[in-house]
Formats: structure tokens, sequence, C-alpha cells
């Protein structure tokens, strides 16, 4: 990222709304932003497949499930924050990831700019593909600052995206059992 060219951006943007970027509040605010910017944005430079790697024999794992992993990003529209939790369920073939790599992967994919339905498509399929898989499912609660502090101005209104591979999207019985145990 271009910090500089960053920072000059948002000088241009504090002075377009009628601030002086050089007033006492606003002195580093520019650099902050930028550096934050940096920050929430350093998924666009991974990918997931090193973390998914790591993997551990299990010839006879049933459903595993990840439930509640917190997540940040920013959506690409407005350039403000969603927020959430998101739930993973995968069945093993053969093999299962270490569990700290599933969160790891929401991060990858959530640090970018974002829209939730990609968001949680993406965490599916890399985990689908990274993994040798039966199955994916994953299910991602968002508050959206989009709709709650502009626009609709809707405070506690969540967004529900789901996105199933393999067995999941087959098997309606165990996509069933699996999003009841989410719940």
């Amino acid at each position: 990222m271009d910090i500089q060219k960053a920072e000059q951006a948002v000088a241009m943007l504090l002075e377009a709304i009628g601030e002086d970027p050089n007033r006492d509040g606003l002195k580093n605010t520019p650099k902050r932003v930028a550096k934050m910017f940096e920050e929430v944005t350093n998924g666009m430079h991974q990918t997931p497949d090193e973390h998914l790697r790591v993997v551990f024999d299990a010839t006879d794992s049933d459903v595993v499930i990840q439930k509640d992993i917190a997540f940040h990003s920013l959506c690409e529209h407005h350039l403000l924050p969603f927020f959430g939790r998101i739930h993973i369920a995968y069945l093993p073939k053969d093999k299962v990831v270490g569990l700290s790599k599933l969160s790891r992967v929401v991060e990858v994919f959530a640090r970018r700019l974002q829209i939730q339905e990609r968001l949680t498509s993406q965490i599916a399929d890399a985990i689908s593909e990274g993994v040798d898989t039966r199955g994916v499912l994953v299910v991602c609660e968002a508050e959206h600052t989009c709709i709650t502090m502009r626009g609709i101005k809707k405070i506690g209104t969540k967004t529900v995206t789901m996105h199933a591979t393999g067995v999941f999207r087959e098997n309606y019985d165990l996509r069933r059992e699996v999003l009841d145990l989410i719940k």
C-alpha cells in the first residue's frame, strides 16, 4: 500500500468536507487513517493456502464445526465496517485442518474490501479446495454500519448468508442437523 498517497487522499477528504487537516485534532489523522486502512485490508496480500497446509490424520472423523468466529470487514460500497460471527462446518475425508487455521482463513478474506455474500462463499470455497472434504458449510451473521448509521438507519439489523459445498449442498437433512448445532 502506498501510505503517502493514502495520507494525501485522507487530507483531501478532510478538506472536501470543510475541515482543516492541519488543526490540532486532525494533524495526525491522515497518517492514522492510512495505517488503519493498511491494517484492515492486509488480507488483499494473503492467500488462504498457507493456512490450510497443516492437516492431521482423522480417518474416522465426523462433522467438524467451529462456531462464533468473530470478524470485521469493510463494505466495498461505502468503506464502512461490517462485523459479526462466522460459523464453519466441514465433513473431512481422511484429514482435518488445524482448528486455528479456520479462523485464519476467515481473516484472510475479511481483511479485504468485501461484500458479505462473497466473503461467505470465498471462505467455504477455500476450505473446500484447500482441505480434502466431503463438503463445507459456512454461515455468516453480520451487522452492517452502512445500514445502521446511514441510509435506512436500522440499528440491530443482521444479515445472514450461507454457502454450502459438496454433501452440505446435496443432503438437506445433514445441513439442517448442522444448522441446528450452530444455533
